[in-house]
């Protein structure tokens, strides 16, 4: 059995996004939403994935974490509407 990774943004409350990686999606949003994941989203919640990437190992999530937190807001909105054919802010 292969464990993948995932690559995420979260939409928060106030419209910001946040950038993150895990091995579980749902464990990972429900950390979120319930302020125990991360000192950013905590003051911003409710947060709503948005997008997400797989990754055959943790190395790869990282790597595409960090290029994705590189990116201009902008840039990441691009990204994420053109993954869901539709707009998020």
């Amino acid at each position: 059995m292969t464990n993948l990774f995932y690559v995420y943004i979260l939409k928060c409350k106030d419209n910001s996004l946040y950038t993150g990686y895990t091995d579980s999606l749902d464990k990972r949003l429900k950390k979120h939403n319930d302020g125990k994941a991360s000192k950013y989203t905590r003051s911003r919640l409710p947060v709503q994935m948005v997008y997400y990437e797989e990754h055959p190992d943790k190395s790869s999530a990282m790597k595409r974490e960090i290029k994705i937190k590189s990116l201009s807001r902008e840039n990441k909105i691009k990204l994420v509407e053109e993954a869901l054919h539709e707009p998020i802010i």
